[in-house]
């Protein structure tokens, strides 16, 4: 049973506050916990009400493991954080429609904190942001919002997230920490603070500004080599040479890394090198490879609609009663995050040629936000025999364990063409099953 944060709580542990109760910060929350007293703030009230009941919606905890962590309670009214002594602040760090930084995000939870200020309060940052960022932008915020003075009466930290959104191994207890502090005791105070719920340990930065640069190069370096993968397969495509035949045969050398083509969306890989090359531009460089990396990646969902348009035979006249099943919207396989799909963009190409789109995915309803309107959902039962084509856009485990017999029902005439765009089936077995497979 849930304890309540009274007096009566006999620890010497500090109160702890985690702003953001999202993929990042309800795991986070969640584990200290367990341990320790926490308040976990988040400004939407449907999920403060779900939390109390131990139901996540994200899937990242079952009922079972919230419920274990007795230590915390959930709120939305900032006046119910105000007793707290550490803020770990994991809110969203998106972009805009023009690819710049959205701080909003960070700001607004930076106003927060700093109308319950007090003196002696540590304040550590997750959300992913360019190196300088704590110190250019949030630190201003607290001192001006509270009328404290930085690093005399309250202190600053940054302890990059490195949460992975549907994986169950790397989790937030097993995956070594990165932490930093704007004093030397700070540093000592927030790694110390890290090191009692990560059994996998934790590195000391010698900064905040190399704790922020360090996480905003991990995904910018993820997405580079995505980028590579990207361009190998653009190339193999006019080649006529299947990308993941040639990827098999060169990663039996020993220092061959394994990265495979495909569309990059989510609210890391997508994003967070804009970060990192808006800073750059900001202080008189153009970071070219990192920008024209973004440009290939973001440009994938087109290519691969118009491949879909080739590979079915069609024209933009004579396809009007074409129908493809997309199975798969998320930005990822095995999570409901849609955050940034490129499968989304897909689709709009898609239905902007003509095709019209029946949809599945095991981690969404009908009515996901943002996807095409045209798109229409239906369970895989209801496929049966009434699509020209299929499309597998993301590799869910519900999908990898389908067998062919359950594919080939779904189709309404006996030409079967199959886009198996992450490559999650054999394709010698599929093409003798019957199907012309296509994969990036």
């Amino acid at each position: 049973m849930r304890q309540k944060l009274d007096a009566t709580f006999e620890e010497k542990l500090p109160l702890l506050c985690i702003i953001g109760l999202g993929y990042v910060g309800l795991p986070l929350a969640v584990a200290f916990g367990e341990k320790q007293k926490v308040i976990g703030f988040d400004t939407d009230k449907q999920r403060i009400d779900d939390l109390r009941i131990n139901k996540d919606k994200t899937l990242e905890l079952t009922p079972q493991e919230i419920a274990a962590a007795e230590f915390i309670q959930f709120c939305h009214n900032p006046k119910e954080i105000a007793d707290a002594q550490i803020y770990i602040v994991t809110v969203p760090s998106p972009i805009d429609i023009h690819n710049q930084p959205n701080i909003k995000p960070i700001t607004s939870a930076c106003e927060t904190i700093a109308s319950v200020l007090s003196p002696g309060n540590i304040v550590i940052f997750e959300s992913t942001v360019y190196p300088g960022f704590t110190y250019n932008i949030c630190v201003p915020i607290l001192e001006e919002k509270s009328g404290l003075t930085f690093n005399e009466d309250f202190f600053c930290g940054y302890s990059p997230e490195r949460i992975n959104p549907g994986d169950k191994v790397n989790t937030i207890k097993n995956v070594v920490k990165i932490t930093s502090g704007s004093t030397p005791e700070t540093a000592k105070t927030v790694d110390n603070l890290y090191a009692s719920i990560v059994e996998a340990g934790t590195y000391l930065a010698p900064s905040i500004e190399v704790a922020e640069a360090a996480k905003v190069i991990e995904n910018a370096q993820r997405d580079l080599n995505i980028a590579f993968m990207n361009e190998l397969a653009l190339i193999f495509d006019k080649l006529q040479i299947d990308t993941n035949e040639v990827l098999e045969a060169a990663s039996t050398k020993w220092n061959f890394l394994p990265f495979k083509p495909g569309m990059v969306g989510g609210h890391c890989i997508g994003v967070d090198p804009y970060y990192l090359t808006y800073r750059a531009i900001e202080v008189g460089y153009t970071p070219r490879i990192t920008l024209t990396g973004r440009l290939l990646n973001d440009r994938m969902s087109e290519h691969i609609a118009k491949k879909l348009l080739q590979l079915f035979s069609l024209s933009n006249n004579s396809n009007q009663n074409m129908r493809l099943a997309v199975l798969g919207i998320t930005f990822k396989e095995n999570c409901p995050d849609t955050r940034n799909s490129k499968v989304f963009d897909m689709i709009d190409e898609l239905i902007s040629f003509g095709f019209e789109i029946l949809w599945h995915d095991p981690f969404c309803s009908a009515a996901t936000a943002g996807l095409n309107e045209k798109a229409k959902f239906r369970e895989l039962e209801e496929l049966e025999q009434q699509v020209d084509g299929v499309v597998v856009a993301v590799g869910h485990t519900l999908y990898r364990n389908l067998q062919a017999s359950t594919i080939k029902s779904m189709y309404r005439s006996d030409s079967r063409t199959l886009a198996d765009i992450k490559a999650i089936f054999d394709k010698d077995k599929m093409t003798a099953e019957g199907f012309t497979v296509w994969r990036l």
